[in-house]
């Protein structure tokens, strides 16, 4: 009989199923291959326990959870797909709960048909970028060896974060009214974002085997890289969403 060691616990295990906190012994690394062809599916159309527990480790130690997830500790958490369609859904609850207009909080420059497209599916045209953060920080930690599904995975969850992050800004809009106030406050979810990258990869990568300034360059890096990426999709967006209205 095989002898093996379970990746979440560290237990000796011998069956399927390791007898100490119940993690399948076949728990894979991650591949593209098999992503498409179970985690995403499982994703959509199961729902796993564990998304508060989730949610609490992206908002204490983030990195550090989520790189224990990516190499092997799975059973606490949360799917990462399942996690998006989740947070989208409690979003789209909130934002119909707001007592104040757009209109109210941002000059008229900014209120373009397109504009209001852009904000009001804002959290979708942000999923688009995951491909792209996972490729960024695939080169960059490229000394760590993961794969780019690895990447993929760890940058769904790094999405996740930035997802909830953006409910602070609707939340207040429900309880407060303010609109000179609001005006200013709704700097907070990008001051958030920003700060949050930084967090997430510097804890992820810290981890693996570099040097303190190189990794604070490398993380330094990723974080423009995103807020790059970002800008270039909402740019790229705003384009054809006027090319759209003509």
């Amino acid at each position: 009989m095989n002898h093996n060691k379970c990746l979440n616990c560290n237990s000796e295990t011998e069956n399927n199923y390791c007898s100490h906190c119940g993690q399948k012994t076949s728990t894979h690394r991650f591949s593209l291959q098999h992503f498409l062809a179970h985690d995403l599916v499982h994703g959509v159309f199961h729902l796993d326990k564990g998304f508060l527990f989730t949610v609490k480790e992206l908002f204490t130690r983030p990195g550090h959870s989520i790189r224990e997830y990516v190499q092997g500790k799975r059973v606490k958490h949360f799917n990462a797909f399942t996690a998006i369609i989740f947070v989208l859904t409690i979003t789209l609850v909130i934002t119909g709960a707001t007592k104040v207009k757009a209109s109210e909080i941002y000059n008229q420059e900014q209120l373009s048909e397109y504009s209001k497209l852009l904000r009001e599916y804002y959290k979708l045209i942000i999923l688009s970028g995951i491909p792209f953060y996972a490729l960024g920080s695939y080169f960059i930690f490229k000394k760590t060896k993961q794969n780019y599904t690895e990447n993929l995975v760890l940058n769904t969850y790094l999405t996740i974060g930035m997802l909830i992050l953006g409910l602070i800004f609707p939340i207040i809009t429900v309880f407060y009214t303010n609109v000179n106030a609001l005006y200013y406050l709704k700097a907070i979810t990008p001051i958030l974002n920003i700060i949050y990258i930084f967090w997430f990869y510097y804890q992820y990568f810290s981890g693996y085997e570099y040097k303190k300034v190189s990794l604070i360059i490398r993380t330094l890096l990723i974080t423009v890289y995103i807020l790059l990426i970002n800008g270039a999709i909402n740019a790229l967006a705003n384009k054809i969403g006027i090319f759209l209205q003509h």
